[in-house]
């Protein structure tokens, strides 16, 4: 019987956290979804793996014996996968980079253009991803190195090194009230509707919406966005706000979106991650270098 690596991780997820809800933003998918991904599982298998309750997940007898050796099948996979798919970039001599937004900012040309340098005949792939992923492709072994928007689900998992930090300002429509002010409290945002990014984002969604930074204020959400045209035209188009990092001003200017400082909320940071299996991966190595050649000051 041949089972989607895709369905074993889910169940290897929830077993792992004994909870859906936990285990839906470690996936960056919806409960419903996962919920429905289980049920797949256990309808292929032919056994249940849970027994269901008010107070999380529980594995049945089948489901430890599963749970027990899944992890080895799935690195294995894992490893399988992002060795072939290494293997095709170096024989195409290309760096697969993926990016959220705008990068590492400035500093992108100037790190691409090192690496170009110290690495003749090879080129740089540049692979934006929208905002359902953070770690864009880097965690599925898509990319080989990424330049991300700090913190991310999965970050504890990878390797990563602070490029640089930056206040989070707020993007709001040109009409709004708050767009006269020349930087705005962060609690005078609190009852305002937010743009956010897709569920499957995880926790980053959180980040975005500042949940923890505002002492219990539940979050209105106006509307979702999984990338920056959607995300301004929410904006401009009135359905609410959005923190953002400070270089947004200067990467997605548009009419009828204003950016402004904002005043007691925490800092954004871009970093540079790549997988531990890559610490040895020379091509990767020189990439990460080039990056902390160019590292911004604090």
């Amino acid at each position: 019987m041949d089972v989607d690596t895709r369905l074993l991780r889910c169940f290897t997820v929830v077993a792992e956290e004994g909870h859906l809800t936990r285990a839906a933003g470690r996936l960056f998918v919806s409960q419903p979804a996962l919920t429905k991904q289980i049920k797949q599982l256990e309808s292929q298998l032919g056994v249940a793996l849970f027994t269901r309750s008010r107070s999380g997940m529980t594995l049945t007898e089948a489901g430890r014996s599963l749970a027990e050796r899944a992890p080895a099948v799935l690195e294995a996979w894992d490893v399988a996968l992002r060795e072939a798919r290494s293997a095709s970039s170096r024989s195409a001599h290309v760096l697969r980079v993926g990016f959220v937004a705008s990068a590492a900012n400035e500093n992108t040309q100037a790190i691409v253009g090192t690496f170009a340098r110290g690495r003749p005949g090879w080129r740089v792939e540049m692979r934006q991803t929208d905002w359902a992923d953070p770690t864009a492709g880097l965690a599925d072994g898509l990319v080989d190195v990424a330049l991300l928007r700090l913190p991310f689900p999965g970050q504890d998992r990878l390797r990563v090194e602070v490029l640089l930090t930056e206040p989070r300002w707020v993007g709001l429509p040109s009409s709004h009230p708050l767009a006269e002010l020349a930087e705005i409290p962060f609690r005078r945002l609190w009852d305002e509707p937010f743009i956010a990014t897709p569920p499957e984002s995880g926790w980053w969604r959180d980040y975005w919406l500042a949940t923890e930074e505002r002492e219990g204020h539940e979050v209105r959400i106006g509307a979702v966005a999984r990338n920056p045209d959607e995300w301004l035209a929410a904006i401009a188009n009135g359905y609410g706000v959005s923190l953002t990092p400070e270089a947004t001003a200067r990467f997605y200017q548009r009419p009828g979106v204003t950016y402004r400082p904002v005043t007691d909320v925490s800092p954004s940071q871009v970093g540079v991650a790549w997988a531990a299996a890559d610490d040895d991966n020379q091509v990767v190595g020189d990439f990460v270098r080039a990056c902390l050649l160019h590292r911004s000051s604090p």
